[in-house]
C-alpha cells in the first residue's frame, strides 16, 4: 500500500499557488515548502507504559523563500488560507526588504545568480504493509508488552527490558516556477534495550530496528529479545580494555557509525563554504583503502533517511563520495552548491519548516566487499570484534574522530574467546583509520534508529551502515 496524500496540504494548495503567483510578480524567483508531519511513539518497560505524540519530526506549516536578484530571504508561517494571502504577502515582502539592509560588521555579502533548473513535476509515496495507526495503539502495546515479558522471563538478573517503537508519516509539497513536487513518506523505528545488575554495577545492551514502511517492522523484534538479554548478561563480566592500537573486526552497526562520523559531516559542503572541513583540500586524493566506496543519498535505500526530494526541491540522489579510496566529491544543499559552483546533491534538509536548510546526510554507507565474515575473524591473530555503537563525534576541520562502542569481543588465533571488554572508546585520524581497512564482507546492512544534529541542534532522521570491516583502530 501507498502512504496517502495529506488532506491539509491538499486544502492549502490553492492558497499556496495564489501566494506564489503574487510573489513571482515582484521577484525573479520564489518557492514555497509546506509540511504536514505527525509522529507517534510507544514505550513499554517494567514499570511504565508511555504513549507520546509530537517529537522533533512533527510539524505543520510552510516556509517561503524569495530571491530578489541579489539576496535570498525566508519567511515561515504556521498556516495559509485564501483570505490570508494578502497579509502573508506583505509580511514576506517586508522580510525580503530587510535582507540586504542590515549586515553585521565583518560579514561579507555574496551575490548569487538567478536559479536555473529544469522543470519537474513529481508526486510519490512510499510503501507499507501494515498501517500502525490502523493497527492501533492498544494492539501495538500488547505486542511490545509480550516481548518485554519474554525478555524479563529469561533471567532474574535483569532489572528491566524496555521495548519501543516510533513512526512518522510525513507529507511535503514544494512549489516554485520550475517545480511542482509532492511526497508522502512513512518510516518506523524502535528497539529492545535490556539492563542487568551485578552487585552495584549496572550494564545495558540493546538491538535496534528501522525501515521505510509500517508496523510490519514489529515482526523483526521477535528474534531480537534473546540476543539483547544474552549480550547484557555477558557484559556483566566485561573488563576494562588496555588502551592501544588493535586489529579489529567491526559489525555493520559500528561500520555505520564510522562512516557517519568519519566522513559524514566532513563532506557536508556548507562546511566547505565556511572553510571548516579538511575534506575540501583532499578531493581527488586517496583518503581510504582502495577497498572503500562510500555513498550518501536519499535514493539509495528504503531507510529512515529516504525521501523523493529535499527541502529545496532537489530530487533525491545517490552520491558517490569515495570511489575505491579516492575522495570524489561532497554532498550539498542548493545555496552551498551555488556558492561553490557545483551541482546540488539533494541534501538540503530542515529540522522543520521553522528552521533553515543545511547540508545534511541521508543514508550513508560503504559498499560491500568480497570477504566472508568467518574468514575475517579467522585472519585475526590477536584482536577484537567491536559491537554495538552508542555515540560519536567528529572534528571536520582536523578530521579527528571519537566514538563510543558498548563492548568488544576478544579474538585470539582466529577465534572468539568469549572474553568481553567494556566500555570502548574509538579514536584516531580519519584517513589513517580508513586506509587501514584490509577486508570487507560481501553484504551491507543499514540502520536508522537515531537522529543526527548539526553540531548540537538541527535534528534530522538519517541511517548509516556498511559491511563488516577489518581495520587497525586506536582504542581506549
Amino acid at each position: 500500500m501507498k502512504v496517502k496524500d495529506s488532506e491539509y496540504l491538499k486544502s492549502r494548495r490553492p492558497a499556496m499557488e495564489a501566494l506564489l503567483g503574487e510573489l513571482l510578480k515582484r521577484y525573479p524567483f520564489a518557492s514555497i515548502l509546506a509540511q504536514d508531519t505527525r509522529e507517534r511513539s510507544l514505550s513499554v518497560s517494567r514499570r511504565l507504559t508511555s504513549i507520546g505524540s509530537g517529537g522533533l519530526t512533527s510539524a505543520r506549516g510552510l516556509v517561503v523563500k524569495v530571491f530578489d536578484g541579489e539576496h535570498w530571504s525566508e519567511h515561515s508561517m504556521s498556516d495559509i488560507t485564501p483570505d490570508g494571502v494578502g497579509e502573508a504577502l506583505e509580511r514576506i515582502c517586508a522580510t525580503a526588504a530587510m535582507s540586504g539592509a542590515v549586515m553585521p560588521e565583518g560579514v561579507r555579502e555574496r551575490v548569487y545568480a538567478a536559479p536555473a533548473r529544469e522543470k519537474l513535476r513529481l508526486h510519490e509515496s512510499t510503501d507499507f504493509e501494515i498501517d500502525p495507526e490502523k493497527l492501533g495503539e492498544e494492539a501495538i502495546v500488547t505486542r511490545l508488552t509480550a516481548i518485554r515479558d519474554r525478555g524479563l522471563s529469561l533471567s532474574d538478573r535483569l532489572i528491566d527490558c524496555r521495548v519501543t517503537v516510533a513512526w512518522s508519516v510525513g507529507s511535503k509539497l514544494y512549489l516554485a516556477p520550475d517545480r511542482d513536487l509532492e511526497q508522502n513518506v512513512m518510516w518506523i523505528n524502535g528497539g529492545i534495550r535490556c539492563s542487568a545488575a551485578k552487585g552495584q554495577e549496572i550494564k545495558s545492551s540493546g538491538t535496534a530496528f528501522s525501515r521505510l514502511g509500517g508496523a510490519e517492522l514489529l515482526d523483526e523484534y521477535e528474534g531480537g529479545v534473546e540476543s539483547a538479554v544474552k549480550n547484557v548478561l555477558e557484559l556483566l563480566d566485561a573488563v576494562p580494555l588496555r588502551p592501544g592500537e588493535y586489529e579489529c573486526v567491526c559489525t555493520p552497526e559500528v561500520t555505520g557509525m564510522i562512516v557517519h562520523e568519519a566522513f559524514g559531516h566532513g563532506v557536508e559542503m556548507d562546511m566547505f563554504v565556511k572553510k571548516r572541513a579538511l575534506a575540501e583540500k583532499c578531493v581527488g586524493e586517496y583518503v581510504a583503502s582502495p577497498l572503500v566506496t562510500m555513498h550518501d543519498g536519499a535514493a539509495v535505500a528504503p531507510q529512515t533517511g529516504s525521501y523523493f526530494f529535499d527541502d529545496e526541491g532537489t530530487p533525491a540522489h545517490d552520491t558517490v563520495i569515495i570511489e575505491k579510496g579516492v575522495l570524489k566529491r561532497g554532498i550539498s544543499d542548493y545555496l552551498s552548491a551555488l556558492t561553490l559552483g557545483t551541482e546540488p546533491t539533494g541534501n538540503g534538509r530542515r529540522e522543520s519548516f521553522r528552521r533553515k536548510a543545511y547540508t545534511r546526510m541521508t543514508n550513508t554507507y560503504f559498499e560491500p566487499g568480497t570477504d566472508k565474515v568467518e574468514d575475517m575473524i579467522a585472519s585475526v591473530k590477536d584482536g577484537l570484534m567491536l559491537c554495538e555503537p552508542t555515540s560519536g563525534m567528529e572534528d571536520p576541520k582536523n578530521w579527528g574522530i571519537q566514538c563510543m562502542v558498548s563492548y568488544a569481543r576478544e579474538i585470539k588465533d582466529g577465534k572468539l574467546t568469549g572474553r568481553i571488554f567494556s566500555p570502548i572508546v574509538l579514536t584516531g585520524y580519519v584517513p589513517d583509520l580508513l586506509k587501514s581497512i584490509t577486508m570487507m564482507s560481501d553484504t551491507t546492512e543499514l540502520g536508522g534508529s537515531g537522529m543526527c544534529g548539526k553540531g548540537y541542534k538541527e535534528w534530522v532522521k538519517v541511517s548509516d551502515g556498511g559491511p563488516w570491516i577489518k581495520a587497525r583502530i586506536r582504542l581506549g
